[in-house]
């Protein structure tokens, strides 16, 4: 049977959402095309997820080598730490990533077309001047880090420049309180820079647990990382010196590097979505309904763009949905509920479900236990670091549906707990739930003592 159009879907953006949507319609046999200016992989392989967590790791090495001594470590000098060798470290290994997302696209059958697309129509894209049409259009162009007009705003760099920084920032300022912000704010104090995090809230991580979100800025304080709050930059200048950040109140902060961590926007400049007649929401993104459709229906988008959840694997299972929706059975379908995230923050966040405040807004009466306390590793370490633990119980149905922890691998704890969560785990059923000991996470199946009120 013919058909008039030169693909069944064409993909705009090859990062993770992209690339997952391409390979899986075309394993179903459908004809498809994926268009990407820059390097495979988007945000999350080349400027986010994977390189923030390699320089993580490098900031965590610093803590064991002050820790090796109470294991009875004597090193021969002091380490020395090599910015250029990470940098190049970590560029070789997002190349190698790189190619093995071009190589899942061509053993797929996926035709990849290099360069800017735009659309022209309802089943028409635009790339270097050649057009190509589909039945059907998915836009995964991501999200765009966000930088208030302020005076000074050309010296201030965003996060997708933390990576190649030249020479290494000694004197680092970040502005902002979110995930990104406290992340950087982190591996750079554990690289030994002098690191200062200003956040015009009173609190940082905004949308996390109350009870989570003052512990990490105790303990990052702690770490050495200057956290001040309420505050907001007006100005950046620089200086023979560096840089100098003026703020709303007078006082100013000098740096090498200023670190405007403040927020992402869906990435939806120059795509042609308004001569496509694709309606955008309040925030800017693209407005979808529950299949991922658009205000034209030929046309969908997933992950940042559409803004629901920006985490990379929402991006990925909403590319699933889409997939299935055009080439498979059409039941497959999301839920957002008890999607679990980290922050990979020194020490980490791992968190599943609701905070505590929203908890009882939604089901009422709820019941909290929580635990603090200096893990075993620390008892030799020499360090003062802590770990807290929390649970949210719905009373009513013993359900447990809010799970956190600020601590060493707190993510890959958590990853476990969010499948218990997400089959409807009781309380009961954490106590009677043998732990592993020695472990952090076994406290998680040990706290028997609610928190009053």
């Amino acid at each position: 049977m013919s058909t008039p159009y030169d693909f069944d879907l064409f993909v705009i953006g090859g990062g993770s959402g992209g690339v997952r949507a391409a390979r899986m319609a075309a394993q179903t046999g459908a004809r498809v095309g994926l268009a990407e200016a820059a390097e495979l992989g988007g945000t999350c392989v080349n400027v986010g997820c994977i390189p923030k967590k390699l320089y993580s790791y490098a900031a965590g090495y610093a803590e064991s080598f002050e820790e090796a001594a109470g294991y009875g470590w004597q090193l021969p000098g002091e380490p020395v730490f090599d910015w250029s060798h990470l940098k190049s470290q970590r560029a070789k290994e997002i190349s190698r990533l790189n190619g093995i997302y071009a190589s899942l696209l061509k053993n797929s059958g996926v035709t990849l077309v290099t360069g800017w697309a735009q659309l022209a129509d309802a089943h028409t894209v635009e790339v270097d001047g050649k057009r190509y049409t589909a039945r059907h259009l998915l836009v995964a162009t991501g999200g765009t880090p966000f930088v208030p007009e302020i005076p000074g705003r050309e010296h201030i760099v965003t996060s997708d420049a933390m990576f190649d920084l030249d020479p290494f920032p000694r004197r680092l300022l970040v502005v902002g309180g979110g995930y990104i912000a406290c992340e950087f704010a982190s591996i750079f104090n554990g690289l030994d820079a002098k690191v200062t995090l200003l956040h015009r809230r009173a609190h940082l991580l905004t949308g996390f647990d109350d009870d989570v979100r003052q512990f990490l800025a105790n303990e990052m304080g702690k770490a050495g990382v200057d956290v001040r709050l309420n505050c907001e930059v007006a100005s950046v200048t620089r200086t023979a010196d560096g840089l100098v950040a003026t703020l709303a109140r007078g006082q100013q902060i000098e740096a090498d590097t200023v670190l405007f961590a403040t927020g992402r926007v869906p990435n939806t400049q120059g795509l042609g979505l308004e001569a496509a007649g694709v309606a955008l929401d309040e925030r800017g993104a693209i407005a979808v309904d529950a299949h991922y459709r658009s205000s034209v229906p030929s046309i969908y988008a997933v992950g940042d763009v559409s803004t629901r959840v920006q985490l990379t694997p929402v991006a990925l299972a909403e590319a699933m949905v889409v997939v299935d929706e055009l080439f498979g059975k059409g039941k497959r379908r999301l839920d957002y509920e008890f999607i679990p995230t980290a922050v990979f923050t020194h020490p980490n966040i791992g968190t599943c479900g609701y905070g505590e405040l929203d908890a009882r807004a939604k089901f009422g009466q709820v019941t909290v236990f929580s635990s603090e306390f200096k893990s075993l590793r620390h008892t030799l370490s020499g360090r003062s670091e802590r770990t807290f633990m929390k649970l949210v119980v719905d009373t009513k149905s013993d359900r447990v549906v809010g799970l956190h922890m600020v601590g060493a691998d707190a993510g890959e704890v958590v990853q476990g707990f969010a499948v218990a969560m997400r089959a409807g785990a009781t309380k009961a059923m954490f106590d009677s739930t043998v732990g592993i000991h020695p472990t952090a996470a076994e406290e998680f199946v040990t706290m028997r003592e609610p928190m009053p009120g």
